[in-house]
C-alpha cells in the first residue's frame, strides 16, 4: 500500500522532465509526468525485488 501513496505523490520532478522534453524540441502532454512516475515506481519495485532475492537490503545500480 505504501507504493500507491508514493506513486500518487510522484517520483519525478515535473518541471525537470518537461524541460528535458522541451530541450529535445518536443512538447509534453499533461499526463506525461504521472505516467513517467509510474514507470519509475515499477522499475524501482523490480529493483527492490531483485535486491531481496539476492539477500540484500541495499538496492544497487545493477538491480535496475
Amino acid at each position: 500500500m505504501a507504493r500507491k501513496k508514493v506513486a500518487s505523490e510522484g517520483l519525478v520532478v515535473g518541471t525537470k522532465a518537461k524541460n528535458y522534453v522541451k530541450a529535445k524540441g518536443m512538447k509534453s502532454s499533461g499526463e506525461l509526468v504521472d505516467a513517467l512516475s509510474k514507470v519509475v515506481a515499477d522499475v524501482l519495485d523490480r529493483a527492490c525485488q531483485r535486491a531481496k532475492a539476492n539477500k540484500r537490503s541495499t538496492v544497487r545500480p545493477q538491480d535496475l
